[in-house]
């Protein structure tokens, strides 16, 4: 329970912090502290939004993911499928099919981003779960998928293979190569983070359950190696440009790459992990949530400092529908549950 309330905490911290500055660049936040008198990289949560008053996924406004303004975790998709996994895993067992994903998102998804979009539209239209995502679908290879990682990795906790098998059947629905490869990555990591000490033996566990020639891989042992040079976010971020050059900002590769970095400079310091990976830029609400998970889930709620969770007061807001509201400890018990039946189905 210690570790899995750390991997909840821990990216719902990454994921709020990352939220207001969702894709700007290192230039523009650096900008935006200093209008603000806040710290760079940022240590605590923005204090202030550009635009207070914007709903994010029509449920926050932005003022609620700032440190004045914050009761609860706000409302974001990388929250949103961490706990719709959890819906998936109860109505359908750990045991679903890629179908039974589909059945789900139209169920409980009022709307999608980029490859999810596609997907939805297309399991709305008719088409069978295992083609959603390949019609009409230039997204398949974004992150889309591996923002959904973190449930299956928290409900077959030491268990990666497990995990990675869940994260295929939920990633085939909507991504196809690299895109899914990377979900099944970062759920073997976050299931491998629940039995060892540091995030780098969790990364190289997960990396040996996706192919070993594919794209992904290659460019995981890359960082591997690269991360000894790297000291800060600048370093990562001048690495990850030289390596990718203009490849999407919301790819699957270049941003899971900045998401080793980030665990790599951090190491058990929970606030610099998550710090220094929104200061990369990129897609950093989503590299931020998942680094601040995997940290999460190897140092506990105890290694997370106060100041990341406090203003969450147990609650948790999301845009799945009939489904608006969720308690932290009510989801931790509920995850907690599914990893015995994983556990006793071995």
């Amino acid at each position: 329970m210690e570790k899995i309330y750390g991997g909840l905490y821990g990216r719902f911290a990454g994921c709020t912090l990352g939220a207001l500055v969702e894709g700007w660049t290192t230039e523009a936040m650096k900008n935006w502290a200093e209008i603000t008198g806040d710290s760079f990289p940022p240590t605590d949560y923005w204090s202030v939004s550009k635009e207070p008053y914007r709903k994010r996924y029509g449920v926050s406004y932005e003022k609620e993911f700032t440190s004045s303004g914050m009761n609860g975790v706000p409302t974001d998709d990388d929250v949103t499928y961490t706990i719709l996994g959890l819906l998936i895993a109860e109505e359908y067992t750990p045991e679903f099919t890629t179908e039974n994903v589909g059945e789900a998102w139209v169920k409980y998804l009022p709307y999608a981003c980029t490859a999810e979009d596609i997907a939805l539209k297309n399991l709305k239209a008719g088409i069978p779960a295992h083609k959603a995502a390949e019609i009409d679908n230039p997204y398949c290879q974004w992150i889309g998928a591996d923002i959904r990682s973190d449930p299956w990795g928290y409900m077959a906790p030491g268990l990666p293979e497990k995990a990675a098998e869940m994260a295929y059947k939920d990633a085939y629905i909507s991504h196809r190569r690299n895109g899914i490869y990377g979900a099944m990555f970062f759920s073997a990591a976050i299931a491998a983070a629940f039995e060892v000490d540091n995030a780098i033996d969790a990364i190289k566990i997960g990396l040996t359950e996706i192919p070993r020639d594919c794209m992904l891989a290659n460019d995981i042992r890359w960082a591997l190696e690269a991360r000894k040079d790297i000291k800060n976010y600048a370093d990562a971020v001048e690495a990850v440009k030289q390596r990718f050059g203009t490849q999407s900002s919301v790819h699957t590769n270049n941003n899971a790459c900045l998401t080793i970095f980030g665990l790599s400079i951090g190491g058990d310091d929970f606030t610099k992990v998550i710090s220094e990976t929104v200061a990369m830029g990129y897609d950093n609400d989503c590299t931020a949530a998942t680094a601040g998970s995997i940290a999460g889930v190897i140092l506990g709620k105890k290694g997370i400092p106060e100041k990341w969770y406090k203003k969450f007061n147990n609650t948790v807001y999301t845009y799945i529908n009939n489904h608006k509201v969720f308690k932290i400890d009510d989801l931790a018990e509920r995850f907690a549950a599914q990893a015995e039946k994983v556990h006793l189905s071995r």
